[in-house]
């Protein structure tokens, strides 16, 4: 899984390979969202290409993080599952097995 979406309100998981293995970008993707309005915490993992960002939901949207990403070039949405997807192709491989 190269591309992966998990949203709540208030908590965003983004995982895209353009940063893994790439601390220099792990760090400016952490800078590009560090300052924008309603943004509580960012921790970005290099290893696996996370990104975790705590948000106040009535300040700004997932979506409008996203489209940060996605603008700056670290993340292609038309790319992406989501967690739903993701349990959707578990169960289908499971159910095969069985």
């Amino acid at each position: 899984m190269s591309h992966y979406i998990h949203d709540i309100p208030g908590r965003l998981r983004v995982r895209t390979p353009v940063i893994q293995r790439n601390p220099h970008l792990a760090q400016e993707v952490y800078g590009l969202l560090a300052v924008l309005r309603g943004i509580e915490s960012v921790t970005v993992k290099v290893v696996t290409g996370s990104i975790v960002i705590h948000y106040d939901h009535k300040v700004i949207r997932s979506r409008e993080i996203i489209a940060a990403l996605t603008h700056a070039g670290y993340f292609d949405p038309k790319k992406a599952i989501t967690h739903d997807d993701y349990l959707h192709d578990a169960c289908v491989k499971t159910g095969k097995i069985v």
